[in-house]
């Protein structure tokens, strides 16, 4: 998610830090940079023009100019600005309605995966405590229905699909009908991709808006359209209120410009972006987190929910007896791999670690990735199940065996297993010292 950017303001900035103190020539320079970052990653010309004022006027406002820190000065300035253009504490808001069941209508272009987006939505509502039901009201793609019927059984959720021949106004009377009788907490409407100059499908929407008078209205939007979902959110919103916008497909994006366009330009929040095709692939929109991943501060909070999320706290009392005695095997590194791939796809967890998205080139994440992981997992699976949990009876040929099984090599196996035997003593290593700290600390 706008790495290219993080990429591009990170040098900008270092730069900046070089100079030690600054002039308001200084600065210019350095706002010129930032601007060009910005049209590069898609942002819209107007947005950026004032989003690079607003910085400049406070910048010189400021009496940075004889301070030691004025490079950290202007950073945070940048930030707040960048914080308040991508919708403040207003995105992060969920409009429940005052009674159940609140209704959430879904739109947008077609293809911009409106489908998709329903079922992760609810996905995510479930997480939150609730119970939510989802109206199949795209009449127009043949697939749509029978798709959002595979989602909603995935994860365990009702689907309104209504009668053959029924319009999308008539499914979304039977599903919210439905969703009463079954006191659900919500109902997620998915209504047919359209083009803005197909009237009797916009109308189509705007019927259905005032059937079902939703407390949430989202428009999904293609991260990869650029600059044009500037102009698609304006449309949308002339039709019918928006109260936000899902930007999908995020993670195949490396610019994501829109995302810092649409507030700005619209008045219309982001609240949810996608970030893979997973059904858990849907994540809040932090306005503050995203400013800091920008600036290449990482997301120290988002590691820290995803990992409280994908952890079992069984599971953890298991692997701190493991860690104590210094005794993991194989079975324990499948173990820790599966809990990885819960927070998400590896490379976009590692960059939301401090420094790593500015520093490191796309390349490097992609060694590091899940193909890396799945490498390793081979490896492991091609062992019997006394080779993973007693490692000491891999001897030379079982380590050909195992290589020739997981279509690695002897060198790969080789260096898998050095690698379990050093977590193994630098666990017994982290276990000694805190016996000797806790015997210190009762002496005291």
């Amino acid at each position: 998610m706008l790495d290219n950017l993080t990429r591009r303001l990170a040098s900008v900035f270092g730069s900046l830090r070089q100079k030690g103190r600054l002039n308001e020539s200084d600065v210019s320079e350095m706002l010129r940079e930032v601007r060009v970052a910005l049209l590069e990653a898609d942002v819209n010309f107007s947005v950026a023009k004032d989003f690079i004022a607003r910085v400049k006027e406070k910048a010189v406002g400021e009496d940075i100019f004889t301070s030691l820190t004025a490079d950290q000065m202007v950073i945070k300035i940048v930030r707040d600005e960048l914080t308040e253009l991508l919708g403040g504490e207003e995105s992060i808001r969920f409009n429940y309605g005052s009674q159940p069941p609140t209704v959430i209508l879904l739109c947008g272009l077609q293809g911009s995966g409106k489908t998709t987006t329903a079922a992760k939505l609810a996905k995510w509502l479930k997480a939150q405590g609730k119970d939510p039901v989802l109206a199949a009201c795209d009449r127009q793609r043949p697939a749509a229905i029978k798709q959002l019927e595979v989602l909603g059984e995935s994860i365990d959720c009702p689907v309104e699909v209504g009668d053959q021949g029924d319009s999308a106004v008539k499914v979304a009377e039977k599903a919210l009908a439905r969703t009463k009788h079954l006191l659900k907490d919500a109902l997620i409407v998915d209504t047919a991709g359209r083009i803005s100059i197909d009237e009797d499908l916009m109308k189509e929407l705007r019927h259905v808006y005032d059937r079902v008078k939703p407390s949430e209205c989202l428009l999904v939007l293609d991260s990869t359209t650029g600059q044009e979902a500037v102009n698609v959110a304006q449309r949308f919103h002339d039709l019918v209120p928006l109260t936000g916008a899902i930007f999908s497909k995020l993670d195949g994006d490396t610019r994501g410009g829109a995302i810092l366009s649409v507030r700005a330009a619209t008045g219309v929040p982001v609240r949810f972006v996608g970030i893979g095709e997973a059904v858990e692939a849907l994540e809040p929109f932090y306005p503050d987190r995203t400013a800091q991943r920008i600036l290449g501060f990482g997301d120290i909070l988002g590691i820290i929910e995803k990992a409280e999320q994908a952890f079992d706290p069984n599971e953890l009392a298991g692997v701190e007896n493991k860690i104590k005695s210094g005794q993991v095997d194989f079975n324990d590194m499948l173990a820790q791999f599966k809990t990885m791939r819960k927070m998400g796809p590896i490379k976009n967890v590692l960059k939301m670690i401090p420094g790593l998205g500015a520093q490191l080139p796309e390349e490097a994440f992609d060694q590091i990735s899940d193909k890396h992981i799945n490498r390793i997992e081979a490896i492991i699976f091609s062992m019997t199940s006394k080779e993973r949990s007693n490692p000491d009876i891999i001897n030379g040929s079982r380590r050909k065996r195992i290589a020739l099984g997981s279509g690695t090599s002897v060198e790969e196996v080789n260096a898998l297993v050095k690698q379990l035997y050093d977590m193994r003593r630098g666990m017994k290593q982290f276990s000694k010292l805190q016996g000797r700290m806790g015997r210190h600390m009762k002496r005291r």
